[in-house]
């Protein structure tokens, strides 16, 4: 039997605020436990909620973003459910109003097709505490940090629209990159600013029901989630392959052997006997609140993409590249603006920046020892002859370590290319002389060896010596 994979996500974004969604309690991350809480996120008897204002203007400006509906009223309401990080016994979120509905983010299929991923809906609600389980042999409890206890989240529910693994991580990429571009998350998956929950279902191809999902909680990476959902495929269709029946759970990834485990049975909507908050008003957002939020919309991802490849020449692969960190894409039309070769800027970003940014393991170019006055004034010197391409690595390696400027890395190490034709000559015969074998071998028609000839020269020069020239007048020697 043929089998189809029906996947729909549920993305859970920490709004980027410095206070929580109804206190004035800090969201820094990292904090000693329990030293970021106060009686309305410890759900103490008598504390009333206070609605943030940010948290609704970034909730707006996503919906905005992913082409979302925005609600002219909403409304909060009660998740009730016990555990032992929900102090108050109740989570504050939306059900049945809902501020963000009806959106779309685009993907390219299996096949290299454009598709739409749809979204469902986004709501607002607060986050739990942390259960922090001891690793001491013999322990038998856990310990409760509540610094996370009403930190604001978006819940952003896609359509079950995807249909492969690879589709799947596409769509939360993007979403991710949105994000980020708008600036109200991180998008920081190793501290938890973005959670993933992947509902898997298999049904026969050209069946029209749903089969029986499983919802594989918090995953907090791509790779991750492909492997998540790729496992769950093959479990459920081998399950029903088999005869068996699959369970409706919430299951965790094992990231550590590849495979999901069991955790719980799934709840449904009326499990958690939603009702309105009473102590929170509606919601009402009108067109002028609205039109505010869309005043503030930064360029987005793929209109960005779009602009470089035409406004800059890039290839489709470059900007994609690129652009997929605002602070990169705003790193390098400022380094362009300082020196108009889009094409240079772009090959020093993905080459050397990107390489050394990986090795120190930072995640913004704003961390990096290096600016676009830093590299614009590096290419400066290389397009007007005064240092080579060979050693602009040397100065970028030196750039980088000191923070100094390109001209005074070449100044103070002496790193002036050579232009004067009877010094390189000089190199050029010193070489030649020593390499009486291979100079035979080239006259007899073994040219290839013009590389490693230039090679030995720039070896000798120390990477001083001008190409052009040296390739002028070696190939006038060795054809003479």
């Amino acid at each position: 039997m043929q089998w189809e994979m029906v996947v729909g996500l549920e993305v859970h974004a920490q709004m980027n605020t410095n206070t929580k969604i109804f206190c004035g309690c800090s969201t820094s991350f990292g904090s000693d436990p329990n030293t970021q809480v106060c009686p309305v996120c410890l759900g103490l008897p008598g504390a009333l909620p206070v609605l943030n204002k940010k948290v609704v203007d970034y909730a707006i400006k996503v919906g905005l973003a992913t082409e979302c509906k925005v609600a002219g009223m909403s409304r909060f309401a009660r998740k009730n459910y016990f555990y032992p990080d929900l102090p108050k016994g109740y989570q504050i979120s939306q059900f049945e109003l809902p501020i963000l509905e009806f959106g779309r983010i685009g993907v390219v299929d299996d096949e290299g097709n454009p598709k739409d991923i749809g979204i469902t809906r986004i709501h607002m609600e607060e986050d739990a505490g942390k259960l922090i389980h001891p690793e001491t042999p013999g322990c038998n409890y856990s310990l409760v940090d509540l610094n996370r206890a009403c930190v604001p989240l978006i819940e952003i529910v896609s359509e079950p629209d995807i249909r492969s693994a690879k589709e799947a991580s596409q769509y939360a990429k993007k979403l991710r990159e949105i994000l980020i571009y708008l600036g109200v998350c991180d998008g920081n998956m190793n501290e938890g600013s973005l959670r993933i929950d992947a509902n898997v279902s298999v049904r026969p191809v050209g069946q029209k029901e749903f089969g029986t999902r499983s919802e594989t909680k918090n995953v907090n990476s791509f790779r991750f989630l492909e492997q998540a959902i790729e496992y769950e495929r093959e479990r459920q269709i081998d399950l029903l392959e088999e005869g068996g029946v699959v369970v409706q759970e919430t299951r965790l990834f094992d990231s550590v052997k590849g495979v999901t485990k069991g955790m719980r049975s799934k709840e449904e909507a009326h499990d958690y006997r939603y009702f309105p908050d009473p102590d929170l008003l509606p919601l009402v957002i009108d067109d002028e609140w609205i039109e505010r939020m869309k005043g503030e919309l930064p360029e987005l991802p793929e209109a960005r993409r779009a602009r470089f490849t035409s406004d800059f020449g890039l290839s489709g692969d470059d900007s994609d590249l690129i652009c997929q960190s605002r602070d990169m894409a705003d790193f390098f039309e400022q380094t362009v603006k300082l020196h108009n070769d889009p094409k240079a800027v772009a090959n020093w970003i993905m080459g050397s920046i990107m390489r050394d940014m990986n090795k120190e393991g930072l995640e913004s170019v704003a961390d990096a020892p290096i600016t676009p006055e830093h590299i614009a004034g590096m290419l400066d010197l290389v397009k007007a002859g005064t240092i080579s391409s060979t050693i602009a690595k040397e100065v970028f390696d030196h750039m980088w370590a000191t923070g100094k400027s390109a001209r005074d890395v070449v100044e103070e190490k002496g790193l002036v290319q050579v232009t004067d034709t009877s010094e390189i000559e000089a190199i050029v015969d010193k070489i030649l002389a020593a390499n009486p074998d291979e100079v035979e071998q080239y006259k007899g028609g073994k040219t290839k060896l013009m590389g490693f000839f230039v090679g030995q020269i720039m070896r000798e020069s120390r990477g001083k010596a001008n190409p052009g020239v040296v390739n002028q007048l070696l190939k006038a020697k060795l054809e003479s």
